[in-house]
């Protein structure tokens, strides 16, 4: 089993970021901003030298911070696939904006982004040993979205599903040797 922490940045750190939901069918297709908040839970199988899952200063988590505040901090966020990418990104040739394109900007795909990118930095901060198990966004305290890591999901199945089939091994095994106990003293 792992052992699990957690790390919150929130809002009131300034990541304040525009951007907009493209496709949307209301008024959040339009430019508008945040101060986006993030929530971290970190898994390691073993604990570091001082019995933590993950350093939250500048050898662990201090990596991501920075990240957060190159992507986050006073930037337009425009989705890839935004049918008026080109006309956002002229506003940075203006020096208008800091544009950072991002695989999507709802909740859902930018938490997804933030663990994907977290998830190599705190496995290099940590030779591997440490892995981000999931990562919330969350616009404030009423919208957030939190994206799993697949391979954490798997393992944890995987867990749960060997749990179960030695237990279903066991039982056979008792029941066979019951059996086979039977037979023999006749």
């Amino acid at each position: 089993m792992a052992y699990l922490s957690t790390k919150t940045y929130g809002g009131d750190r300034g990541l304040s970021c525009a951007f907009r939901q493209w496709a949307a069918d209301s008024h959040c297709q339009l430019l508008h901003g945040y101060s986006l908040g993030f929530r971290f839970t970190f898994a390691a199988e073993q604990l570091d030298h001082r019995g933590w899952v993950v350093d939250f200063g500048k050898g662990g988590f201090g990596r991501i911070r920075e990240w957060l505040h190159t992507v986050f901090d006073h930037t337009l966020l425009i989705s890839a696939d935004d049918p008026e990418k080109s006309a956002f990104q002229h506003l940075a040739t203006l020096g208008l904006a800091q544009v950072r394109l991002v695989p999507g900007t709802s909740c859902e795909r930018l938490s997804q982004h933030v663990l994907e990118h977290a998830d190599s930095l705190i496995r290099e901060a940590t030779g591997g040993r440490c892995w981000v198990q999931s990562v919330e966004c969350f616009e404030h305290g009423a919208n957030s979205a939190i994206y799993e890591n697949p391979a954490a999901l798997l393992s944890k199945i995987d867990l749960e599903v060997y749990t179960r089939l030695a237990a279903d091994v066991s039982l056979e095994d008792r029941q066979h040797g019951q059996t086979v106990g039977s037979t023999r003293g006749r």
